[in-house]
């Protein structure tokens, strides 16, 4: 079998992308020493996360001189991710870290801001073009891209992204230097989405998680097809969707729709997919026990083919003993990861614990190591979050170093750190009502008032799978994990859950107003149409579906159908050839 060569440096989830390339039929071989990479082809290095960790690393054992020396000597490299940024001079993420120099810019970082002052989310996180612009020919000068396709790139493509920092992009520039440049665009920034001259490719986006389309990428590489001529693809995949504002704050970035499976063991002891309304999820009847939808592994590659942007296992009984032992449930993301190649989150039971079986210590990072190493891209923290949160508002805004959050977002990354959050609505008559410890201005007046008339209502944080209240307000909450180091929220609404009556607007504008990273809109949705209305009336950043698509009442295509008709950029099935 053909081979390629990996240098990890510990860079998060790399399971999915020697699955990827075993499927594109290639055998991965690990780099494990400076050494190595002498007799090495073909050489990749992905990464996630911090750019100064990046090159710190490899710098710490000796690479960047074999680096240099394999590009120098004119065989293939692929940098991907964080494995783009290091061929760049630097990035104001570690300003007095040096990268490999091949490109001379320094990266920088997204303004939160447009310059119509509209709203974007960092980490950009989603689905993004990757269009070549322009092409360097050697008997003449730069010239407009042609009908060839670079290492596979196509212009109707989407390819996944999830990154703070960009090289921004300069027509001509890089050109001039023989570079061949496909960019993205994000709000009125434009930036290198993917580029290389000779034998040096490097992608932005991670191509291990952009389905078929990024798939393709993967094998141009390691066939050595630099240039070719694209195949046109389904007719699905080529609609196109009609003008509108809808998505001008974001350009090519598509609106996200995500898939979650709520994972437990049933009465039988079997894992299965099931759900319930407010976290009740077992039948009316006592004999049939707890219901079951599916099996997640095959319920998983149906969201896939169906177009799912990404998929999220929560497992609703939070690991109650110890993840480490929970074999059938890493198991299964193994298994997931071989055939569904877009982003994984796994929810439940990250914090730190006590293995029962040995007495010993377990960190949350260990425990986001092993699901990172069984196939997961992110991590989702629930209760411990909120604890954390109120340790952090305890020491006066300052974290410790020590909780889940802060020590798995330093060693993978704040993309990799999902906060789940699970509020309450609790209705008071005036703001000042607010039991103690509720800041006033937390409070807000709704559009939907009590059955007692009362008009005004504040968001307080649960635990324990909705069944404890505690006294703090979503938004201490969503500021706290921020600044700490999460970098998405998952916004559940319990008073929703499993109603099929919508999204609660009024939460999700609320937490999206206070924090800058991206929130995805959970709980409540029982149509297509309740998609298009929390794209259209709050600035969330992704939209989750689960009973609907599990009973089968709407597929992910169908909601994409409809986003599409409105006006929304929407990421369409490309299917599974390469």
């Amino acid at each position: 079998m053909l081979k390629v060569h990996l240098l990890d440096y510990v860079a998060g989830n790399i399971r999915s992308l020697v699955n990827a390339i075993e499927k594109c039929g290639y055998e991965v071989e690990w780099i494990r020493s400076p050494e190595e990479v002498a007799n090495a082809d073909k050489i990749i290095l992905p990464g996630v996360g911090h750019f100064g960790h990046c090159l710190n690393s490899l710098a710490k054992a000796n690479y960047l001189p074999a680096i240099h020396e394999h590009i120098k000597a004119g065989k293939p490299f692929f940098g991907i991710c964080v494995g783009l940024q290091a061929l760049f001079a630097g990035s104001f993420e570690a300003p007095d870290v040096v990268g490999l120099g091949l490109l001379p810019q320094t990266l920088q970082r997204f303004n939160p801001k447009n310059a119509d002052e509209s709203k974007k989310s960092i980490p950009c996180i989603g689905w993004n073009s990757a269009t070549t612009v322009h092409h360097f020919v050697p008997t003449g000068p730069v010239t407009e891209y042609s009908n060839k396709s670079f290492y596979g790139l196509t212009p109707e493509s989407k390819y996944y992204y999830v990154h703070s920092y960009f090289a921004p992009y300069v027509p001509g520039e890089l050109e001039a230097q023989g570079w061949t440049v496909a960019t993205a665009k994000y709000g009125d920034e434009s930036y290198i989405g993917a580029i290389g001259r000779e034998n040096v490719f490097a992608t932005q986006f991670h191509p291990e998680k952009s389905g078929a389309a990024g798939l393709r990428v993967i094998q141009a590489f390691l066939d050595g097809k630099q240039w070719s001529t694209p195949s046109p693809l389904n007719d699905f995949a080529t609609a196109t969707s009609p003008p509108s504002q809808n998505a001008s704050s974001l350009n090519g970035l598509t609106r996200r729709i995500i898939a979650c499976l709520d994972v437990r063991t049933n009465d039988a002891g079997d894992l299965v997919v099931t759900k319930g309304d407010q976290y009740d999820v077992r039948e009316k009847t006592d004999s049939k026990g707890v219901r079951n939808l599916g099996k997640p592994v095959e319920m998983a590659k149906k969201y896939y083919t169906q177009s799912a942007d990404e998929v999220t296992f929560l497992n609703i009984t939070s690991f109650r003993d110890c993840p480490v032992t929970d074999l059938p449930m890493l198991e299964i993301l193994r298994q997931t990861s071989k055939s569904v190649f877009v982003p994984l989150t796994i929810g439940g039971g990250i914090r730190d614990m006590v293995d029962p079986g040995t007495g010993k210590t377990i960190s949350a990072l260990d425990v986001a190591k092993l699901y990172f190493e069984s196939g997961a891209d992110k991590v989702s923290i629930g209760s411990d979050a909120v604890v954390a949160a109120q340790e952090y508002w305890k020491r006066g805004r300052e974290g410790d170093g020590r909780t889940g959050i802060e020590t798995v977002s330093a060693a993978y990354g704040r993309q990799a750190v999902v906060v789940s959050v699970d509020p309450k609505r609790l209705f008071v008559k005036r703001p000042e009502d607010a039991p103690e410890g509720i800041d006033p201005g937390h409070v807000l007046k709704t559009t939907l008032p009590s059955a007692e008339g009362w008009e005004y209502v504040y968001y307080a944080c649960t635990i324990h799978g909705g069944r404890t209240t505690t006294n703090l307000t979503v938004q201490a909450l969503v500021t706290a994990v921020e600044a700490l180091g999460a970098g998405e929220i998952l916004l559940n609404a319990i008073d929703r859950d499993g109603s099929n009556s919508g999204y609660d607007l009024e939460l999700i504008n609320d937490v999206k107003s206070a924090v800058e990273i991206p929130v995805i809109a959970s709980s409540g949705a029982g149509n297509p149409g309740h998609f298009v209305e929390v794209f259209r009336e709050t600035g969330v950043d992704a939209a989750l579906g689960a009973g609907m698509f599990h009973r089968g009442e709407y597929e992910v295509n169908q909601v994409k159908e409809e986003l599409a008709k409105q006006g929304y950029l929407v990421r369409r099935w490309e299917g599974e050839e390469l």
